[in-house]
């Protein structure tokens, strides 16, 4: 008989590790080719991890719950054969180009004590979690300060609260408390002894209910998506000072454009053509006129991006959010866009997306009319600094000019809004930038050809 060592697989570009969510075979299950043996997680995809051979499985070398990093040996398989042998992880793909770094006139060249530094944690016999570790960058705090910093956690694992208290008695300030809170149960207006008798002020210590005191309410523990959604938005609200600008736009003809062509479209294509992949299409063309949206920041620096990857945002069946990612989107015409966005859209409905598939965007679109909604505030996708929402498209009265004076008709109406980031984009640019995609979307060409 023969083992074989189950790599953790290469699963993207930017992804180096992955959460064990769930062992599907437990050691001595049989395994056919391709089953599935556990499923994982990064960031916020979720991945079955298949088996490239057939045999039973001997040995699970991660729990549920731990962290494993990608070429780690996961599993042991024994298989038919003589000799053991090590399934190796996919080759890597071809590196990214660096980008282009510009920098703001006048303070450039001054050193950023905000620039995260660099710290290898495999030298560590601790486990520190990828948000922990975000966190120590950008503070920069060292391998060895962490690892005398005491862990609240299971095994004295250091969590994200032990770590921002540390930074901030670091600092000179007091700790940050957790509040307890006290819930107070009515006295029952019969009599008790003392023995039974319970102090209607004594708090709950220690003790998980799922329902309130008063039984109507119910206490729902956030999954691990939104726990990291809730994070994130939280992170992006405190570090970018949000400005959001509202256009109104006239899109009739690119209403009456695709009601005509859509059932010829679906017979040819085998794709049903929405509207998101022509916001797309306008989003690229206006980010080609203005490339200072389609910018991050690190510190003092602004970091122009070469590349247009657009982030769609998904709502999933579960309440949570997505956001796969259109790369190189002004490179796609509108049939190519349109067949990104249905297979990215319904991978992401049923948790097939690839992790790599929702990293590397460069502007975000959000769909809040989806949802009925006219208008919307979204919150930027960090490292981004800008995100647009498009709203319902409504049949509204409006005001037209015409070569024989102004008339009113029903036309096709919708809002535009972008939330930018004041460090880095004004008003200025902001406004230009929204009223330009729906210039974009007003100026459709009815008899365009698909």
């Amino acid at each position: 008989m023969a083992q074989y060592e189950l790599l953790l697989p290469k699963m993207g570009e930017s992804v180096a590790e992955a959460t064990v969510i769930k062992w599907v075979k437990q050691p001595g299950d049989s395994i056919d080719l391709d089953d599935t043996i556990l499923e994982i997680a990064t960031d916020k995809v979720d991945s079955e991890v298949p088996s490239p051979v057939a045999g039973k499985l001997v040995k699970q070398l991660f729990a549920a719950d731990e962290v494993a990093q990608v070429g780690d040996v996961i599993a042991i398989i024994e298989t038919e054969g003589g000799e053991t042998s090590t399934i190796e992880a996919p080759v890597a793909e071809k590196p990214i180009a660096e980008e282009k770094i510009e920098t703001i006139p006048g303070i450039a060249q001054l050193p950023s004590e905000n620039t995260p530094i660099a710290t290898d944690f495999s030298s560590s016999d601790r486990f520190y979690s990828p948000l922990v570790k975000s966190i120590a960058a950008q503070e920069n705090i060292s391998l060895a300060e962490l690892d005398t910093i005491k862990g609240s956690g299971a095994d004295g694992r250091l969590n994200k609260d032990d770590l921002l208290d540390y930074i901030v008695k670091k600092n000179g300030g007091e700790p940050i408390l957790t509040q307890t809170v006290t819930i107070t149960a009515p006295i029952p207006p019969t009599n008790q002894t003392a023995e039974n008798k319970v102090s209607s002020a004594a708090p709950v210590v220690n003790k998980t209910s799922t329902t309130s005191v008063s039984g109507g309410d119910e206490i729902i523990e956030m999954d691990r998506m939104r726990k990291l959604i809730a994070d994130h938005m939280v992170m992006s609200k405190t570090t970018s000072p949000h400005v959001t600008s509202f256009v109104e736009a006239d899109v009739t003809n690119m209403v009456l454009w695709r009601n005509k062509v859509k059932n010829s479209f679906e017979k040819r294509e085998s794709e049903k053509i929405t509207f998101t992949p022509i916001f797309v299409e306008a989003v690229a063309k206006a980010i080609k006129d203005f490339p200072m949206i389609n910018v991050s920041v690190n510190g003092t620096q602004i970091i122009k991006k070469r590349d247009i990857n657009i982030g769609m945002a998904a709502a999933l069946p579960s309440g949570n959010l997505i956001v796969p990612v259109i790369r190189n989107a002004d490179q796609l015409n509108l049939v190519g866009l349109t067949k990104a966005v249905n297979d990215l859209a319904a991978r992401a409905r049923n948790s097939k997306l690839k992790p790599d598939e929702t990293q590397g965007g460069t502007f975000t679109l959000t769909n809040v009319g989806s949802f009925g909604n006219v208008m919307g505030t979204p919150i930027i996708n960090q490292p981004q600094v800008a995100i647009l929402a498009v709203g319902a498209i409504k049949k509204k009265p409006a005001v037209l000019e015409t070569e024989h004076g102004d008339v009113i008709a029903i036309r096709h109406m919708m809002f535009l809004s972008l939330s930018y980031d004041h460090r880095v984009v004004d008003g200025s640019l902001g406004g230009m930038f929204v009223r330009r995609v729906a210039d974009y979307l007003e100026s459709w060409d009815l008899n365009r050809e698909i």
